[in-house]
């Protein structure tokens, strides 16, 4: 005869089973709040603001004068040089050419990754510049003109894709401090670039920040191409790329 389990016991049992659960993956979840959930909430701020009142924010404006009052020629030719390196064709090239490594070393998680959030960004981008039609600011001649839309900037969500994409690649490596290190000045320069050349307010470089941080994030939460075939500190080999973990598994059984 089967025993009854009272209410209390149930209780208890998903008591505990809430508390293993948020034992075991506090990290996703503090990953997912500030990393994906965060930034989704500013990119609504900046959205919403944008499409009630297309002059965006009072800081846009004067951000602006405040850069263009550093012009030189020697910052004319450095912007358009960082407008060009950082352009999403450019970041095409470099994500393709990534992939096209990854695919000869048969890394398929990383692979994946890599072809995802790439491709992820394109679409992002785009869709987001047709939604919002926000027109580039007309402050002054530009020396490199953009034809599209603002919002939000291409060039900042292609730089934040390519740093993700480097620094998830080298997170097992000693390299990674420095990836950090030089990934973020990519990303500031970028984005100085766009305001010394006026063709972008800073909410639109804020907004591609907030896009690209979630997405890049969102989906290493997913595929987790941070697992390698290196070993960990315990000697314990971690899962190979070529693999699928337990749950993967299961949802294409």
């Amino acid at each position: 005869m089967q025993s009854v389990k009272k209410p209390n016991q149930e209780s208890r049992s998903l008591f505990s089973f809430l508390k293993n659960l948020l034992i075991a993956r506090w990290r996703s979840l503090l990953l997912l709040l500030i990393g994906v959930y965060l930034p989704l909430q500013v990119f609504e701020i900046l959205a919403v603001k944008v499409w009630e009142n297309g002059d965006g924010f009072p800081w846009d404006v004067p951000t602006l004068l405040a850069v263009h009052s550093t012009q030189n020629p020697q910052l004319d030719v450095l912007a358009v040089m960082l407008a060009r390196i950082g352009s999403p064709w450019t970041g095409t090239v470099i994500a393709a050419a990534i992939a096209l490594i990854l695919l000869l070393q048969k890394r398929w998680r990383s692979l994946a990754y890599v072809l995802t959030i790439s491709t992820g960004s394109v679409i992002i981008s785009r869709t987001g510049k047709e939604l919002m039609h926000r027109v580039r600011p007309h402050l002054w001649d530009s020396i490199a003109p953009e034809l599209s839309f603002a919002f939000p900037s291409g060039h900042a969500i292609t730089s934040i894709t390519l740093v993700a994409i480097f620094l998830i690649l080298g997170w097992a490596t000693p390299w990674r401090r420095l990836i950090f290190i030089f990934g973020s000045l990519y990303v500031i320069a970028i984005a100085w670039c766009r305001l010394y050349l006026g063709v972008h307010f800073p909410s639109d470089i804020l907004a591609g920040w907030m896009l690209a941080s979630a997405w890049a994030i969102g989906v290493s939460l997913i595929i987790k191409p941070y697992l390698t075939t290196a070993k960990s500190v315990d000697e314990k080999p971690a899962k190979e790329e070529t693999t699928l973990l337990p749950e993967e598994k299961k949802l294409v059984s």
